[in-house]
């Protein structure tokens, strides 16, 4: 009897490693869109209720195939963003996928404008190539430069600054001509780099590169986050001592291309004027 109950209990062991095996390789595939209103009294009347897309770490490569970034570009314009923001790493492992993945992009509909930054795997790959097909494909390159976007009589700004692996990071652009009142997002492909601000005229980092740990603990808790901040910025929104910072868990994988309680996601973030 004993034997049989031990047999028993391998057996269902075995049955749910090989069940949270698989779920491993079909959790990359489950996109999720997560909604995030930001208030703050910094945003314009104007702006009140624009919709902000941010989409990160597509890696489109060997594990995450055009039809994919082409289902994915078909899902940012059926949120009908105001403006789209990429956090970088768009491709993985060959410079060849970079001219198909910004073919897709190219598709991207937002009427105040697409803007994106690179990230390390895109320095890794090819820099020049990367930003010639951004500009082909409509996207304001914001490395280390800043755009006032305006409505009517308002306006916000946009900047980023280079990867903070593979670049230099010059806030000067996104600082130059800001005033307390200004509403301001910063794009930074990793989130470490808000470790580095001294301002509080940023209102609002945006940052990829974790993949929220891409493997976690039910969650909870990753064995491996690409940050010296531990789970500090591993995703979601976080609160820092200048500013505040969301964290996605990106779109695509690096190898092995699985996923556990790390889901890839669309951000989808509207802003909200405080009264």
């Amino acid at each position: 009897m004993f034997i049989e109950k031990l047999r028993k209990v391998f057996i269902g062991i075995f049955v749910g490693a090989f069940v949270l095996f698989g779920y491993a390789f079909i959790e990359p595939y489950w996109l999720a869109i997560a909604t995030i209103p930001f208030v703050s009294p910094d945003i314009p009347a104007s702006f009140d209720g624009t919709t902000l897309v941010f989409v990160s770490d597509i890696h489109h490569g060997p594990f995450f195939a055009r039809w994919r970034v082409a289902k994915l570009v078909d899902k940012i314009n059926r949120l009908h963003p105001d403006l789209v923001v990429f956090g970088g790493d768009y491709v993985h492992r060959d410079p060849k996928y970079i001219i198909p993945c910004f073919e897709e992009l190219q598709r991207v509909q937002a009427p105040l404008g697409k803007f994106g930054v690179l990230g390390n795997h895109d320095h890794w790959e090819n820099a020049a190539l990367t930003r010639q097909e951004m500009l082909r494909a409509g996207i304001t390159i914001l490395d280390n430069l800043a755009v006032w976007i305006v409505q009517g009589q308002e306006r916000i700004k946009i900047g980023g600054v280079g990867d903070l692996w593979e670049d230099v990071q010059d806030l000067t652009p996104t600082l130059e001509g800001v005033e307390e009142h200004d509403f301001v997002i910063l794009v930074s492909h990793n989130p470490d780099y808000a470790e580095h601000l001294t301002t509080d005229k940023i209102d609002l980092m945006l940052c990829g590169h974790t993949h929220g740990g891409q493997v976690t603990l039910f969650g909870q808790w990753a064995p491996f986050v690409p940050s010296r901040y531990g789970q500090k910025y591993r995703a979601g929104l976080i609160k820092t001592a200048h500013t505040r910072v969301i964290v996605t868990t990106g779109v695509g994988t690096v190898t092995p291309p699985v996923r556990f309680f790390a889901r890839p996601e669309i951000v989808k973030i509207i802003l909200k004027r405080a009264i």
